[in-house]
């Protein structure tokens, strides 16, 4: 199977300002667009079987409406949302929600994700300024760690100790909350890699590749993925900053090293294993 585990897509009338936000925060220029249609096109030309689209809350008052959103995608049939726009769409689409800690009520939108089959949920702790290392965040962790998978946004473009995410702060959340599932994205940590190698690397946590894999260094990408295993790593684009397809070709670059097995683990199996799909 080849899983992109790390998609983003927006409403389509937020879409092109969400795009430009992202452009101006990472300093990333990109071509593609933020709409759904978008999201789909590009996943079609790199023939995914499947893919994770993700949105997240940045203020409290956007939880509910962008729940709202990934609900009513999540309802509709492929022919439906084919239908709807008026195009092919040949992956799987694998919707997460959104939290935000300081939305009143986040408990019954926890149960609403959970009742509709929803599988996981996205934090950016960066944008919605959410320390990870907060107490306050107990209750949310509890509630989730048994029924869903978190992707959390790891790393910044500012380099401190003092960040809202970094490893160190994702390894005392595995340490605190035994079995609990979360993806790393950005391999563990954007620009904070030599933290992954001693700190995640090895651990019981997912890492992606989105946003890596023209960043790292060479040697420190094959540390951490020799010293992790194949086992755990996923594929992610990181659309639209970049599309699977160019990914795809970068994996292959990146990461010739590797064996058939651990790449078919990385860009597929792994992900499908975890979603139970």
């Amino acid at each position: 199977m080849l899983i992109d585990c790390h998609t983003h897509a927006f409403a389509d009338k937020i879409a092109d300002r969400a795009v430009e936000q992202l452009i101006n925060y990472y300093h990333i220029n990109t071509t593609f667009g933020g709409r759904l249609a978008d999201l789909i096109a590009a996943a079609n030309t790199a023939r995914l079987d499947a893919l994770i689209m993700l949105v997240a809350a940045t203020k409290p008052e956007q939880l509910k409406p962008a729940n709202d959103w990934i609900l009513a995608l999540n309802s509709l049939s492929q022919a439906q949302l084919e239908a709807q726009l008026n195009m092919p769409v040949c992956p799987r689409i694998i919707p997460f929600g959104a939290f935000h800690p300081d939305a009143p009520g986040w408990e019954a939108e926890i149960a609403r994700l959970r009742s509709a089959g929803i599988k996981g949920i996205k934090l950016h702790p960066e944008f919605q300024q959410i320390d990870l290392a907060d107490p306050a965040l107990s209750p949310f962790w509890e509630e989730v760690r048994r029924d869903f998978i978190i992707m959390i946004h790891v790393g910044d473009p500012r380099v401190s100790a003092d960040n809202y995410s970094t490893p160190r702060k994702i390894a005392t959340l595995l340490d605190k909350f035994p079995g609990i599932r979360i993806i790393a994205a950005h391999l563990g940590g954007y620009n904070f890699w030599e933290e992954v190698l001693h700190t995640l690397a090895g651990r019981e946590v997912y890492l992606d590749t989105s946003s890596t894999l023209s960043y790292i260094n060479p040697e420190l990408l094959r540390q951490i993925v020799s010293k992790h295993g194949t086992d755990r790593l996923l594929f992610g684009s990181d659309y639209p900053l970049k599309s699977p397809a160019q990914e795809l070709e970068l994996f292959e670059t990146k990461l010739k090293w590797l064996t058939s097995r651990e790449k078919d683990q990385i860009l597929g199996d792994n992900c499908a294993k975890l979603l139970e799909i």
